[in-house]
């Protein structure tokens, strides 16, 4: 059994994503739709907070599926199998996203339960009687765990829901932050995970270009409902501006190094957790981005409602805080342009209560656009940085 489990992992000389993965992630360009659109239609702080609760579930479902196919060979039929159910359960997820604190709460959790644990059991039943098997035991042991409050948040309501739902991501990124302690097994070592820092690496750009793509579908969408009028043009300008200053800020240096900093990381395994974290705070960022954008589109003139001017400039304040993480990460220091950014932004939203949305919606473009020239001009002339991951 343990030849034909060896059969599963993924080869060594194959790190580059595979088109199964990039199909995979096409059914998040639908969930950062929905959970964006759910936040557009209940704006407030404690819709907010619940979207962040929903976030963290469908990127747990992404980071694990990241790992399975990190370790296991995703041309292989039956791992196919798996990350395709897994899809199918991540899409019904999505659709259930904005109503899952309301009426849909046992869709949601019960298909989130049978999702992460599924996956889980089925990885380990494939690789029963190989060493491999102990990096899918520990995170199927901690969804089991977490399943519990999940099953109760779903059917509990208002409060105690939110209450019990937020215990249960705190478990499951908590599992992870301490390295997935388990009964008998202790703490993982990073040997059991045997990362591919260039696969991985691959899907978190991947990922964050997904991401990007959602804010290009909202701009889009909210334009071509309403007049080609002039207002509405600028807002459809500085959408798309913002969307490509995100990116090139994304993508400097840092983001083309993640491989080497992960591949050089005394601990590889240690060297993923903060990307991930960094990666998740730059996409909740994104969806706030994507309720903002639709919102200045919509009615880029007329009264700016602090709910408004929390998601224009928050969402990128957002982003700003993970990139920062991310170059860290990568560099084991941040540039002051990012913590710079972020002061800006939360300095300037007294004065936007009294701006048009299109007005404020420049401020954040503004702030971007001069990191972006920073970042370019701190490296002209200067040999490319090699990546230095804090120990």
């Amino acid at each position: 059994m343990t030849s034909g489990a060896a059969a599963l992992l993924r080869r060594p000389e194959e790190p580059r994503a595979t088109f199964l993965e990039l199909f995979f992630d096409l059914v998040f360009v639908f969930a950062l739709a929905r959970l964006s659109q759910g936040l557009l239609e209940h704006l407030s702080w404690s819709d907010a907070f619940q979207t962040l609760v929903l976030l963290l579930a469908l990127w747990s479902v992404w980071a694990h599926t990241a790992g399975l196919t990190d370790r296991l060979d995703p041309q292989q039929p039956l791992i196919q199998l798996l990350v395709i159910a897994t899809m199918f359960g991540t899409l019904l997820m999505a659709a259930a996203t904005p109503d899952a604190f309301r009426e849909q709460g046992l869709v949601f959790a019960g298909l989130y339960v049978a999702t992460q644990i599924g996956q889980g059991a089925g990885a380990v039943l494939l690789l029963r009687g190989h060493e491999a098997r102990g990096a899918f035991v520990r995170p199927l042991f901690w969804s089991c765990v977490s399943a519990v409050p999940w099953i109760a948040g779903a059917v509990a309501h208002d409060t105690a829901r939110g209450v019990l739902w937020t215990l249960a991501v705190a478990m499951e990124y908590g599992g992870l932050a301490f390295g997935f302690p388990t009964p008998r097994l202790g703490r993982a070592r990073a040997a059991e995970f045997a990362i591919s820092a260039p696969h991985l690496a691959e899907r978190y750009r991947q990922l964050f270009i997904i991401a990007l793509g959602e804010l290009i579908l909202v701009t889009g969408l909210a334009f071509s409902r309403g007049r080609f009028e002039p207002d509405r043009i600028a807002a459809v300008v500085v959408a798309f501006a913002t969307t490509a200053l995100l990116w090139r800020i994304y993508i400097h240096r840092a983001g083309g190094l993640l491989a080497e900093a992960i591949a050089a990381a005394p601990d590889p395994f240690r060297a993923v957790i903060p990307a991930t974290y960094a990666h998740l705070l730059m996409v909740a960022g994104i969806v706030a981005i994507a309720v903002s954008d639709e919102l200045v589109i919509e009615h880029p003139l007329g009264h700016t409602p602090p709910a408004w001017i929390t998601v224009i400039l928050g969402g990128p304040a957002l982003f700003l805080a993970g990139r920062g993480m991310f170059e860290y990460t990568v560099f084991g220091r941040i540039s002051r342009s990012r913590p710079i950014g972020v002061l800006v932004l939360a300095a300037i939203s007294p004065a936007a209560y009294f701006l048009p949305p299109l007005l404020v919606a420049i401020a954040p473009a503004l702030v971007l656009a001069g990191i972006a020239i920073s970042d370019a001009a701190r490296a002209r002339g200067r040999p490319p940085e090699p990546p230095s991951p804090p120990g």
